[in-house]
């Protein structure tokens, strides 16, 4: 029996459903029951019947999915894959913005912790975050942590004042500007499709700007015939999957999240059939980190 038909065996009998972000490894995204970026999985992982969640993706992740699935066990394959940028915002800087601006809303990206969702006002993804800062009654936004999608999004929604916080991707952050040039002027015809959570010289050269979900859909619907994929490297499974005829190309340095790449057959494997790896998160947190994800599920509607 193969690593794939155990995990299939053990999936029926647990009771349990595979989740999977479009940056982990490929064999993982084969297994998965499904995809997506964080917006399309935290939506998919309130209707499920399955009892038991299998998330492979980052801690941020599996937190949000107990969160608005209190009664469901969530399982994460490496409960180490974290996101750094996920931790980048600071609780005495959110309390100083609120005594600073009048009518403030805090803004926090789903790529957060739960603590710093407990100090938000909504949860936005880069898929849905115009649409929500804009429904905002408030004029005053303190988006945090990605300083690179709060300007970004800051340019869309111009009759709102962005106050701005100092995170980043790390693999976003890394691609440079002249390293899509060069690409660029090895294959002329591709269109640049990236991620706002790139540096805003790459967003400036770019002929689409959207989430891992956008991108795919872009390039799928697209007539061209080359892309240079400005996000992290994992989502070619899916271009690929869906384009086999056309050519997706990357930065030299291709951009590859290590925390993502934890997640492995074997893990999750594992997991299913120990249990171990359970997202544990205090009632008291839970209810706080989910007002802002309910929030953004319904202003996201």
């Amino acid at each position: 029996m193969t690593i794939v038909d155990k995990i299939e065996k053990l999936k029926k009998e647990k009771n349990a459903v595979i989740l999977a972000h479009y940056y982990v490894k490929p064999e993982v995204q084969e297994i998965a029951d499904y995809i997506g970026d964080s917006y399309y999985l935290s939506k998919v992982a309130v209707g499920l019947k399955e009892q038991t969640i299998v998330f492979c993706g980052v801690e941020f992740m599996g937190e949000s999915a107990k969160a608005l699935n209190p009664q469901k066990t969530v399982l994460m394959p490496d409960l180490s894959a974290d996101c750094p940028m996920a931790h980048m915002a600071d609780p005495e800087i959110i309390q100083k913005m609120r005594d600073t601006y009048e009518d403030l809303a805090v803004v926090c990206y789903i790529n957060s912790t739960a603590e710093l969702k407990k100090y938000s006002d909504v949860c936005v993804t880069s898929a849905n975050a115009v649409k929500i800062v804009k429904a905002l009654p408030n004029k005053n936004i303190f988006f945090i942590p990605d300083r690179n999608l709060a300007h970004y999004i800051a340019g869309l929604v111009p009759e709102k004042n962005f106050v701005y916080n100092e995170g980043f991707c790390p693999t976003h952050e890394r691609m440079q500007a002249e390293e899509v040039l060069e690409v660029k002027k090895e294959h002329p015809e591709a269109k640049v499709l990236s991620h706002p959570e790139c540096r805003t010289e790459i967003l400036e050269i770019s002929d689409y700007i959207g989430s891992t979900s956008g991108i795919i859909r872009y390039a799928t619907e697209s007539e061209e015939k080359e892309f240079i994929i400005c996000t992290e490297e994992g989502v070619s499974y899916k271009l690929c999957q869906n384009n086999p005829e056309k050519k997706f190309y990357f930065p030299n340095s291709v951009p590859t999240c290590p925390n993502m790449k934890k997640n492995s057959l074997e893990k999750i494997l594992h997991v299913l059939e120990t249990g171990e790896n359970e997202v544990q998160i205090t009632e008291e947190l839970r209810e706080a980190s989910v007002k802002p994800l309910e929030r953004m599920l319904e202003l996201a509607k």
